[in-house]
């Protein structure tokens, strides 16, 4: 049970991750958000680095501070100071229709008429005021789209001349850049008993400042008062109130009615392609507003709720696809055609969409501020950038909240999967190589099809968070199996084996069925030996009448002797499996139990195990030899002792080995309790028949099975060349003869001593 929670763990910390990444998406939280639009910012001024479709018809008629001067040089047929009066715009009117021009927007705000400026006398003697000049050359060029606003809509006078009114609002957001664009505002149309009260001086009435009150419409007078007109719940008035209505007029009127007021780009643009605005399909609930015009041309604009789409700032002002003059060039041109002189052109301005605006520096015609290419811009590029927009149908569009729920759960996911999957690092090196390519996807989409994909939250919550979480997880629980493997196994394999161990990002110890070499190597003559040091331990102390400590002193001598000669025959097994990378797994009195091939895999099993078995002979042998010469020295040793009246020094025992090899299929996995003690073993028939080969091979001798044999045959010829088979036998436990071979050990030219008869002194 406990195994399976740490197996959900990780499971239960990617789904929190990401169902905490995914409700910071649809609340839309500020911080995240206020990072994800710098992304956008920075696309976007790389997106200026790469060729896209633009408009080749769009113009900006600009108004600098060197317009200012020549207007107020008198170089142009007039002279005026900052406050110009309309007809200077009439001039320009006048010269661009002259010109050819398609369409004039005005950026410009002309929000009352300006009965303060001079009057304008005409070539046929007519005196007219500077806003009726204005008013009859828009009237006569039927091309230009007034400026409003809805804190400044423009006079009666100039809407109704105009080919249409285009909003100019500019709502930046939270941190002062303006990003953005309203498709269209809702305009008061006032009726026009409202719109005589306004037009008398006396009453001081600015309709543009009227609010609604709950049963009021309230219209503030300039000397401080308010008059507050009654209305129902459907906005309707009592002409009565207005003064006698006349005959045949219904009671009651609407104040006003609301007047869908485009963006000066999208009336720009519309008015070329020829799309019915009157009559738009306004889908805000949808996220759309589709425009269809004639020829089944349509195009649809992304929105928000509110009306909001996000602005493809493609074009600068100084952008060489955009037809660009000074406004006093084009009025000096104009003053050139009055005088009846031939005016020359810098520039063509037939069939053009032109906006009329301002980047002059630090006066009221300034009309600056930031936007996501620079901090300091000319605000009016966001009108031909709308409209470049409308004509090529190519707009910024956001990611759908759905779809980026979906990118954050798929990359969630994924990175999870390769955080636990891989290795640490190379599941680092994978996530950081996801990011990057997440990030370069992001920004090809924008650059190429202006899709805003949502770099943020994607990049910083549902990989970096989630790659985090599980790491640091994943380290704490593997530390703890690092020492629980660690304590399985230290003294079990060889270092390497266990650093590999360490390493390995998959270790199962579970129960498994591997192929493995299982090797038993048995320590022959121990019995005898310790049978024999008692008795003679026994003797030497009745004979000297030791008791007490004395006797105790002398009895453990001879008993670590005794142990320490298993230990040096035990020893030069287990050292020669270990060199061989063989698992540890048992000691059963003077037998040793190891095998190759699990926990970890090792191609060459069957090879590495015998190669240990003969290691772990000639190694006895060597050491049986050393202790023959001991044993001689000891012998003329103990006779100096024994004159001296000194107990004999005991004689060194030379042991040999006994080793039975099996090749098969068992069960691998840890047994035991993880309270208590564990183990990782194998166990089944092939284990048993490895045990009665040790059993059958006598002093001295190495027997394999024939499975092993086979293993030697494909993994080391020569080896198994070498290898004399034996009469089949039968074990115990086993019904059927097995075929058994025997590995010669001893290198060529030398004979096996028999060092198995015990060299021992009686002592005296």
């Amino acid at each position: 049970m406990k195994r399976k929670r740490l197996k959900q763990s990780p499971v239960l910390i990617a789904v929190g991750v990401l169902a905490l990444l995914v409700l910071t998406q649809v609340l839309r939280v500020e911080f995240l958000e206020r990072f994800e639009v710098i992304t956008y910012d920075w696309r976007a001024r790389q997106a200026l680095r790469f060729p896209t479709p633009t408009a080749t018809n769009l113009g900006f008629v600009f108004i600098d501070d060197k317009s200012i001067v020549e207007v107020k040089s008198g170089r142009l047929g007039f002279r005026f100071g900052l406050s110009w009066p309309r007809q200077v715009y009439g001039r320009l009117v006048d010269e661009l229709a002259a010109q050819g021009a398609e369409t004039v927007g005005f950026d410009v705000l002309l929000g009352e008429l300006r009965d303060d400026h001079a009057s304008v006398a005409m070539a046929n003697g007519e005196v007219l005021e500077s806003d009726v000049v204005f008013a009859q050359a828009i009237r006569r060029a039927n091309n230009v789209v007034i400026a409003a606003t809805t804190d400044l809509p423009p006079p009666r006078l100039f809407r109704t001349n105009a080919l249409a009114v285009g909003d100019i609002s500019a709502d930046k957001d939270a941190d002062g850049i303006l990003r953005r664009a309203r498709a269209f505002r809702m305009y008061p149309r006032w009726h026009a008993a409202f719109r005589q009260v306004e037009a008398d001086p006396e009453m001081g009435i600015d309709l543009s400042r009227a609010r609604r009150e709950p049963g009021f419409i309230v219209l503030p007078r300039s000397n401080g008062e308010e008059i507050k007109v009654p209305v129902d719940a459907d906005n309707n008035f009592e002409l009565a109130d207005f003064g006698t209505p006349p005959p045949g007029v219904p009671p009651k009127a609407k104040a006003f009615t609301e007047e869908r007021v485009w963006h000066l780009g999208i009336v720009l643009a519309a008015r070329h392609l020829k799309l019915d605005l009157e009559n738009a399909d306004v889908d805000l609930a949808h996220g759309r507003i589709t425009l269809r015009g004639a020829a089944a041309i349509q195009r649809v604009i992304p929105v928000d709720a509110e009306g909001y789409f996000y602005i493809d700032w493609r074009l600068t002002p100084h952008d060489p696809r955009l037809t660009i003059e000074p406004i006093h060039s084009l009025l000096l041109q104009n003053f050139q055609r009055l005088k009846g002189e031939t005016p020359v052109s810098r520039v063509g301005w037939r069939n053009k969409l032109l906006v009329v605006g301002s980047i002059a520096q630090g006066n009221d015609l300034s009309d600056r501020g930031a936007t996501p290419l620079a901090k300091d811009a000319a605000l009016v590029s966001k009108h031909w950038n709308v409209a470049n927009s409308l004509l090529t149908g190519r707009f910024v569009r956001r990611a759908s909240l759905g779809t980026e729920l979906a990118v954050l759960v798929a990359l969630g996911v994924l990175t999870a999967f390769l955080t636990w999957q891989l290795r640490v690092v190379v599941a680092s090196l994978a996530v950081a190589i996801l990011m990057v390519a997440y990030c370069a996807l992001g920004i090809f989409l924008y650059v190429q099809y202006r899709y805003w994909l949502p770099l943020v939250l994607p990049v910083v919550g549902a990989m970096l968070v989630q790659h985090f979480s599980l790491v640091t997880y994943r380290l704490l629980v593997e530390q703890k199996e690092r020492r629980r493997v660690k304590s399985i196994f230290s003294k079990v394999v060889a270092p390497e084996v266990m650093n590999e161990l360490l390493r390995a990002e998959k270790l199962s110890l579970v129960s498994a069925r591997r192929e493995v070499t299982v090797l038993f190597a048995d320590v022959r003559g121990f019995t005898e030996l310790t049978d024999y040091t008692q008795e003679r331990v026994a003797e030497y102390v009745r004979e000297h009448h030791l008791t007490g400590e004395a006797a105790e002193a002398f009895s453990n001598e001879f008993a670590q002797e005794t142990l320490t000669t298993v230990n040096t025959y035990l020893t030069c097994v287990i050292d020669a499996a270990t060199r061989e990378h063989g698992t540890y797994d048992k000691l059963i009195g003077d037998c040793v139990m190891f095998f190759w091939g699990a926990p970890l895999e090792h191609p060459r099993h069957a090879q590495a195990c015998v190669r240990a078995a003969v290691a772990s002979q000639r190694a006895i042998y060597q050491i049986n030899q050393q202790r023959a010469v001991e044993n001689q020295r000891r012998e003329t040793e103990n006779r100096a002792r024994e004159s001296a009246g000194l107990p004999p020094k005991p004689p060194l025992a030379t042991l040999t080995l006994g080793t039975g090899i099996n090749t098969g299929v068992v069960t691998a996995g840890v047994m035991g309790s993880d309270a208590h003690s564990v183990n990782y073993t194998v166990f089944g028939r092939e284990v048993n028949l490895a045990s009665r080969l040790e059993g059958m091979s006598g002093r001295g001798r190495i027997f394999i099975s024939e499975s092993t044999y086979q293993h030697l045959l494909r993994d080391d010829p020569a080896l198994a060349a070498t290898c004399i088979e034996r009469e089949p036998m039968t074990p115990k436990g086993f019904n059927k003869p097995v075929r058994i071979y025997e590995v010669p050990w001893m290198p060529p030219g030398e004979v096996v001593e028999e060092f198995h008869t015990m060299l021992f002194v009686k002592p005296k």
